[in-house]
Formats: structure tokens, C-alpha cells, sequence
């Protein structure tokens, strides 16, 4: 099988979608309230030493992916243990995000559909993008991110009239815990999930820029998420965590004259798009984690087994909308937190480790 191959600005452009994907419509950091988006800011802050963590892993394991580093630095045994949790995480992650999709749909376009068709008809086409191989999916979020980006400019524009800037005052007007908790909240979800992205990046075609391809996808889309929580705080005010889609609710009150109104279809577009590329993500890497762990040659083969059975999980995994938002700001950044930070840190640390031994055999042999 050819190995796959992406450039640096389709990996940037992949993440950007991928962190904002569900988070630009639930919204991030609620726990802050009018805060929020200071939220977001402490979140990035946090999440910055993870991504150094994060390029520094592929750097020193360069054309390896996560499975395969996860066997170089804890060995046969320990790896299949670490490898079968993290395969769990991106397919249960895969699932929460599908079920938002699904909710969205359920609650804002089709009450009356029954939610596995919507779940149904989106999990298919994250199968098949998963089959065509992360290099498709790369051109093919290269391709349409520019539009998407154009979309939320002009949200942004048009709502101009419908801010009222005093509904972000008063600034940490009750405290920093808050703002703290929620950018904890934050930080697990969406910046540090790009913990995935080592499941993906040994198909970077320059290894010398791991850091720069996360930074730069981390940065743009914090500051997509940072605007867009901005202008959602100024057009709702603390109404704005009453909201299970409060980007949404946002934008469906911007009106100008008689003639432009309910433009939110064009945040649903957006919406929609980051979800199917952050389910494939995760569909993708539980699918090589799998193909690891059982020694297949293409994973391919059991992308459609694994896709169905995301989407069932997806169907059963929540109760209601409220069940989805208590897990996602309350129980989420605690459930993360050993995927994200605990388990990344160690192999972090084995890794150098191994680096300066292997550094230290080469100098006794060259003597």
C-alpha cells in the first residue's frame, strides 16, 4: 500500500477544522458566562505546553504514528493496554460528536425525524472519507475551508448591527474561578483533543514541522472560536448559555431590512463540514489502532464495522440534549484529562529517554 502523504498546509487546515468542528456551534467555555471568551483564552494558554508536548512526540518519532510510537516507548505488552484505551477515546469522541450533529438536527431542522437517519446519513459519508485515506481528506478540507472562512467573515460582518458590546461587562464580574473552570473546559474541548493529530501525522510529508503545523492550526481556529464567542455574548448576552446552539441562536436573530434573514443555514454549513471531518479523525485513528493492535495490513478493511458500529453508539450514548450538555461541560474535561495530558506527558518523557540513550550507543559506537 502507498503511503499517504500530507502537506504542511493541509495538515494546519485539517486541525483548524477539527478544533472548531462541534465547538463553534455548542459553544466553549459556558461555565464563564458573559467570561467565556477569557475562557477561551486561559484554555489556549493551557493548551499550549500540550502542543509542544504533542510536536515534540512526532518529532522524535518521525513517519510513526501513535500506535507505533506507543510500542516503541512501552513495549509489546504495556502498548496493546495504552493503545486499546485510546482507540476507545477516539471512538467514543467520534460518537459525541456525531450525536451533536445529530441533536443539532433534531432540535433545530427536523424534530420529527427520527435521529439515527440524520446520524445515519453523516456517519456513511465519514466511512467512506475514512476508506479514500487522510491524504483525500486532506485536499478535501484544503478545498473547502477557504469558503468556510468566508462564510464566518461575513456572519461577523453582518451582525455588526445587533452587538451590544456592554453585554461582555462586567468584566470577571464573578471572579476568576470561573473563568478558570471553563478554561479548563476549554482546554479539553476542543485544543487538547488534537492529541489524536499524533494518530495522523506520520503522514506529514516534511518531518521537520510538527510544531509549526500545530500552532498555527491551533492558533487560527482559538481565534475563530475567540470572535465567534465574542459576537455571541454581544448578541444574546447572559442568555447565551441558555442556548444548547447559541451560535445559532445568534445568528438566526441578525436581520437586515426585510430582504436577508435567517442566514444561520450558513452556520449549520459550517457546522456541519467541521463535524464530518472531526468524526473521521477520530473514525481514522481507532480504525489504525485497531488495524495495529490485530496486525492487518490496510485498515481500511474494517473502517465499515467500525463506522456502523460509531454510529449505534452514537444513537444510544445520550439520553437527551441536556444529558449531552452536562457531559460535555461537566464530566468531559475530568473523563479527558489521562488521554490528553497524563498518558501524552509519559510517553513524552520515555521518549526522551529512549533519545538519549540511542544518542549515547551511537557516540560509543563512532569511538
Amino acid at each position: 500500500m502507498q503511503k499517504e502523504q500530507l502537506s504542511d498546509k493541509e495538515a494546519i487546515f485539517l486541525i483548524i477544522v477539527f478544533v472548531i468542528g462541534s465547538s463553534l456551534i455548542t459553544g466553549v467555555g459556558g461555565e464563564a458566562d458573559n467570561d467565556s471568551w477569557i475562557a477561551v483564552v486561559v484554555g489556549l494558554i493551557m493548551a499550549m505546553p500540550m502542543i509542544l508536548v504533542f510536536s515534540r512526540i512526532l518529532s522524535l518519532f518521525q513517519g510513526k504514528d501513535l500506535f507505533d510510537i506507543l510500542t516503541i516507548t512501552l513495549g509489546k505488552r504495556i502498548s496493546k493496554i495504552v493503545a486499546i484505551m485510546y482507540i476507545w477515546y477516539a471512538f467514543h469522541l467520534g460518537a459525541l460528536v456525531l450525536r451533536n450533529f445529530g441533536e443539532f438536527i433534531n432540535i433545530v431542522a427536523m424534530p420529527e425525524t427520527p435521529m439515527f437517519v440524520p446520524l445515519f446519513c453523516l456517519g456513511l459519508v465519514c466511512i467512506i472519507a475514512v476508506r479514500l485515506g487522510i491524504e483525500v481528506m486532506g485536499r478535501t478540507t484544503a478545498y473547502f475551508l477557504p469558503i468556510l472562512f468566508l462564510i464566518i467573515v461575513i456572519v461577523q460582518l453582518l451582525a455588526i448591527p445587533q452587538l451590544h458590546l456592554n453585554y461582555l461587562k462586567p468584566i470577571l464580574g464573578s471572579g476568576l474561578i470561573p473563568v478558570l473552570k471553563g478554561g479548563f473546559s476549554a482546554f479539553s474541548f476542543p485544543f487538547a483533543e488534537t492529541v489524536l493529530f499524533i494518530g495522523v501525522f506520520g503522514s506529514l510529508k516534511t518531518k521537520k514541522s510538527p510544531f509549526k503545523v500545530y500552532y498555527w492550526g491551533v492558533l487560527i481556529s482559538a481565534f475563530i472560536i475567540i470572535i465567534t464567542t465574542i459576537r455571541n455574548i454581544a448578541v444574546l448576552g447572559n442568555m447565551s448559555d441558555s442556548f444548547y446552539f447559541p451560535s445559532y441562536a445568534a445568528v438566526g436573530s441578525i436581520k437586515i431590512g426585510n430582504y436577508l434573514e435567517r442566514i444561520e443555514v450558513s452556520v449549520a454549513s459550517v457546522f456541519i463540514f467541521g463535524v464530518f471531518i472531526k468524526s473521521s479523525i477520530c473514525l481514522l485513528v481507532a480504525c489504525k489502532g485497531i488495524g495495529k493492535m490485530f496486525n492487518l495490513k490496510d485498515y481500511r478493511s474494517i473502517v465499515i464495522q467500525t463506522g456502523l458500529l460509531m454510529i449505534y453508539f452514537s444513537y444510544i450514548v445520550y439520553d437527551n440534549s441536556m444529558m449531552m450538555k452536562y457531559w460535555a461541560f461537566k464530566v468531559y474535561p475530568f473523563y479527558a484529562f489521562p488521554f490528553e495530558v497524563v498518558i501524552p506527558i509519559m510517553i513524552w518523557i520515555l521518549a526522551e529517554i529512549k533519545a538519549k540513550k540511542n544518542q549515547m550507543s551511537n557516540c560509543c559506537q563512532g569511538k
